[in-house]
């Protein structure tokens, strides 16, 4: 597994959870709490889908990892993060509540 890859997934996660949080502003929780929240779950999910597709994972390891792969990893990063966010988001309002 390349840092490089995990950052990427980090990344499009914070960004995913950032964005999720102002489009739902129900869910929200603030920036920096949206952004940790989708770096978690973008870092989770883009695991998960580098296991599920062998040639991401492939071509991470022989460090040539293409542009279709890094935008893979971030619509990865990015899905998971804002998945992530909002199931957080409506568990604190169905708790509040």
């Amino acid at each position: 597994m390349d840092l490089t890859q995990i950052l990427i997934n980090l990344v499009g996660g914070a960004l995913g959870g950032a964005g999720a949080g102002k489009a739902v502003p129900q869910f929200d929780m603030g920036t920096i709490l949206n952004a940790i929240a989708g770096a978690v779950g973008g870092g989770v999910l883009g695991q998960l889908i580098t296991a599920l597709a062998p040639s991401i994972l492939a071509a991470a390891q022989q460090g040539n990892l293409s542009v279709g792969g890094i935008v893979s990893n971030v619509i990865a990063g990015g899905a998971g993060g804002a998945i992530l966010q909002l199931i957080i988001g409506m568990i604190k309002n169905s708790m509040a509540k």
